[in-house]
């Protein structure tokens, strides 16, 4: 028996942090509901897209979900979309702003309801990843020293890191619910998401206590050691000696012993200490480079594999696709995902027992509207045939 089996969840949402929420959620064994208008949500033809216009990004962030269209423009519509969150009894949206599906609303409809709503930020202003990220700080200190205005990483980091705060959320509710019978109303800003993540990395703590900002570093590690070393192919490694122990062997393993110390006499520095490792990173990766510019990526891995060092080579996404830690990762199944094709998808990353949780389809818009309303709400084919007929619903 999965974890959440039994539970169930219905999430109005589109993009990336709701659905990884919802989809995380229904990987643990809880049966989700993801009610769209019909035609489906602005996610729904979001790019990348198969050959066929199918969206690749729909079925890797819906996977496991049932699928509900309803056009809750209406009041019927709204009314019937009312109705399953009643029987669910737990609502996940970042659609805000709609007084039908309001917490106050629905916990009078059922008191034990559970209602997360991730709004853009805490004053009800509109906010996506891409702009909350502009106003985290992050994007000035992201790039090579010297660069010149914001550079926006590519991974939607606050969309992802509030995606699992809001499943932990709806956990935490149950685990209320279930001592004491109580429902819970959850907000979780997304800009707050960035904002804690920010403080608790010490990013804006460095600043009100030290009155200075993070500076740019490029591949570099901020306070440790670790920097970039390219092959005589042409292959780029990330090297990161965090301890004493990992400095000693890099050092070894390039054979740069007596420089480094008499680099360290010279500046009057003590490389056993991480943050002058940091402060003086520019002589030492001088002193580095030219082991690793003299050999081949291989031999390069060899010799890294043989001590304590951190590293890895960099990877493109179709390296990594390739890579045994994909097609031998027992994390990820073969998927054979309607109007996609198949391929090798992920379960969860965590195992319960030794044992993953095999990925499950994404549905398509719609497809379970005619099951989840007979199923839930008791409704007979003709009634569903008549909900169609007014287009309240598709199919």
């Amino acid at each position: 028996m999965s974890p959440l089996t039994g539970v169930r969840v219905v999430e109005i949402s589109s993009f990336v942090a709701v659905p990884l929420a919802g989809m995380t959620l229904a990987q643990l064994g809880a049966e989700v509901i993801r009610i769209d208008p019909i035609g489906g949500a602005a996610d729904y033809h979001r790019w990348p897209l198969t050959a066929d216009g199918e969206s690749i990004y729909w079925a890797g962030l819906n996977k496991g979900k049932r699928s509900v269209a309803i056009d809750m423009r209406t009041i019927a519509g709204q009314s019937l979309a009312t109705r399953l969150i009643v029987d669910c009894g737990i609502l996940v949206t970042n659609v805000v702003g709609r007084q039908w599906h309001s917490s106050d609303t629905l916990r009078g409809l059922r008191r034990d309801l559970i209602h997360l709503e991730v709004p853009g930020r805490a004053d009800g202003c509109t906010g996506v990843d891409y702009t909350v990220n502009a106003a985290s700080g992050f994007p000035l200190v992201t790039g090579p020293p010297g660069a010149v205005g914001p550079i926006n990483h590519v991974l939607p980091a606050w969309d992802v890191s509030c995606g699992l705060y809001a499943a932990l959320s709806v956990l935490a509710a149950l685990r209320h619910r279930d001592a004491t019978g109580e429902g819970s109303t959850i907000r979780l800003p997304l800009d707050d998401v960035a904002l804690t993540t920010a403080s608790n990395l010490g990013f804006l703590t460095e600043v009100m206590i030290n009155g200075v900002e993070r500076p740019r570093v490029g591949n570099a590690i901020y306070g440790q050691y670790g920097e970039n070393f390219t092959s005589s192919d042409g292959v780029v490694f990330m090297v990161v000696a965090l301890t004493r122990r990992h400095f000693r062997d890099l050092v070894e393993l390039t054979g740069t012993a007596k420089a480094v110390a008499a680099v360290a006499e010279m500046l009057d520095a003590d490389f056993s200490d991480e943050g002058q490792r940091y402060e003086h990173r520019g002589v030492l990766t001088g002193l580095f480079a030219p082991w690793f510019a003299r050999r081949t990526a291989e031999e390069i891995a060899a010799g890294l594999a043989g001590g304590s060092v951190l590293w890895e080579r960099y990877q493109s996404f179709a390296d990594v696709a390739e890579d045994p830690r994909v097609t031998a990762n027992p994390l990820f199944a073969p998927l054979v995902q309607p109007r996609i094709g198949t391929y090798l998808a992920p379960g969860l990353p965590m195992s319960f027992d030794g044992r993953h949780i095999s990925p499950q389809e994404a549905p398509f818009v719609g497809q379970d509207t005619a099951a989840v309303l007979t199923e839930r709400l008791g409704m007979t084919p003709k009634d569903v045939a008549v909900l169609v007929e007014s287009g309240t619903v598709d199919l």
